[in-house]
């Protein structure tokens, strides 16, 4: 299958770091004085540190890559030397990628001779890493059922059964005033988005909250999005910008779910407004697999 994943171009890259904090995924980490990708695993090759690259060292390269093979990476990483090494050995366990973890560790004894390290070394500081519980692990160790990916770890969401609150909520009319909806499909300078209040969600985010028409959507003209699923979403830069331009969209309120992948969404927002000609203000809003706002800040 093919994918996007990142490229770093090690002869550009000074190790500022700015990228770091801007991998939703933490996959990537500064090591001997540059920028690694720790684990190709954590990588949705959506790009949000792209734009924080100063030296231009970040790219996406599409390219055929077979299902996620740990012994490949290792093989690969080795040539990296011991940090890198051992950041991704901490970056998998921090994940609970615990089979993974066993394959590398497996490699790296059966290939023991080969390094210039001491791998017992690095072994005691992996077992030791994380043991005060700070890290996340207990929250992802279902992450490789999912396909490695947080947003997509299953559970259950328990609620309070309420008959008379349902019936209610089902008289509730919808707030859409416009079709079609998909970025894909919308012409960027409709009518019924000059001079309105955008608002770009994510496709999950309706379903998650009951308040979401009469609280979010009324007013406002909508576009929905997946930044992790959907193909082709370079033209969704191109029309938002054209968004901003054309249609001269009052403001644009973007609501993403607090799962990783879904930054991507204000990242496109950020492309846009970098390459429109006009100022919009933009707000985000982050809600969680529950229904509830987390963040509401304007960016």
């Amino acid at each position: 299958m093919k994918r996007d994943i990142l490229k770093i171009d090690e002869e550009l890259c000074n190790g500022c770091g700015q990228c770091v904090p801007n991998c939703h995924e933490g996959a990537l980490q500064v090591i001997d004085g540059k920028v690694r990708l720790v684990s190709e695993l954590m990588c949705d090759g959506l790009g949000a540190c792209i734009g924080h690259c100063p030296e231009g060292a970040i790219s996406i390269e599409t390219r055929e890559a077979e299902p996620y093979n740990e012994v490949k990476v290792m093989e690969q990483m080795i040539k990296k030397g011991k940090n890198t090494i051992k950041a991704h050995l901490k970056h998998l366990k921090d994940h609970g990628e615990t089979g993974y973890l066993q394959e590398g560790v497996g490699f790296l004894k059966q290939n023991r001779d080969k390094l210039d390290f001491e791998l017992t070394d690095v072994l005691a500081e992996v077992h030791n890493h994380g043991n005060d519980h700070s890290h996340p692990a207990s929250h992802h160790r279902h992450s490789h059922e999912g396909g490695g990916c947080p947003g997509s770890r299953e559970r259950v969401i328990e609620r309070p059964s309420n008959a008379a609150e349902a019936a209610v909520a089902a008289d509730q009319p919808s707030e859409l005033k416009q079709w079609p909806v998909q970025m894909h499909l919308l012409n960027p300078n409709a009518p019924y988005l000059r001079g309105s209040d955008l608002l770009l969600a994510a496709d999950c985010v309706a379903f998650s909250m009951g308040n979401f028409h009469n609280k979010y959507l009324k007013g406002r003209s909508l576009a929905i999005a997946c930044p992790k699923l959907d193909h082709g979403t370079d033209i969704y830069v191109e029309k938002l910008t054209a968004m901003i331009d054309m249609a001269k969209v009052n403001t644009i309120t973007v609501m993403m779910m607090e799962v990783p992948c879904c930054g991507g969404l204000l990242q496109m927002v950020k492309k846009a407004q970098s390459a429109a000609s006009r100022k919009v203000p933009v707000k985000q809003l982050i809600v969680s697999i529950s229904g509830e706002v987390l963040m509401e800040e304007w960016v």
